[in-house]
């Protein structure tokens, strides 16, 4: 795993140990920032369920003025801090490990942003749940992207209809990424 693209383009970056975290691939973190590349430069960027950091770099590494990210593991806390100093990206980043959702409130004082990255572990569906809090604290934007990274074949009912639209899904071989913005 490798930042892609930008100032701290080629540097390797860690990863926790075991599986509680999956790191998107290169081909689809590349895949998704080539969405995004027009919204990246200059924006607030946060990163929940964090794991290694590599969304919220990448993020940074092409020009995001400043990230945010959350993981309330210590392991991957440590390695968030060895990556951002690795890459000399901390001084654009505060990573906050606590337990989501309480996490978001903390993270309130550095919104609203443009861009909120959600990668929850698949077996948590909790993900209804962080869009409502993202919501009561107004975290997005009024012209702000949600992207969430799920299981291919992951029921989208959690997302309230009355609050978000689905603007896009990208489809891979195991997962997806579902773009939302507020109605």
């Amino acid at each position: 795993m490798r930042v892609i693209a930008g100032t701290a383009r080629s540097v390797p970056l860690q990863t926790p140990e075991g599986d509680e975290t999956r790191p998107t691939t290169d081909r689809i973190k590349e895949t998704l920032f080539n969405i995004l590349q027009m919204e990246i430069p200059g924006c607030r960027f946060l990163d929940l369920y964090a794991g290694s950091g590599q969304m919220a770099i990448e993020a940074l590494s092409r020009g995001a003025h400043h990230a945010v990210l959350i993981d309330s593991g210590k392991e991957p806390a440590e390695v968030i801090k060895a990556n951002l100093n690795k890459t000399k990206l901390s001084d654009k980043a505060t990573l906050i490990q606590r337990q989501i959702p309480s996490a978001l409130y903390q993270a309130k004082s550095e919104g609203p942003y443009d861009i909120i990255f959600m990668d929850p572990p698949y077996s948590l569906h909790d993900e209804g749940t962080v869009l409502s809090e993202i919501d009561k604290c107004g975290l997005l934007k009024k012209d702000g992207t949600i992207i969430i990274e799920t299981s291919k074949d992951r029921d989208l009912s959690f997302i309230d209809e009355s609050i978000y639209e689905v603007t896009r899904i990208k489809t891979y071989k195991t997962n997806q990424h579902v773009f939302i913005k507020n109605k």
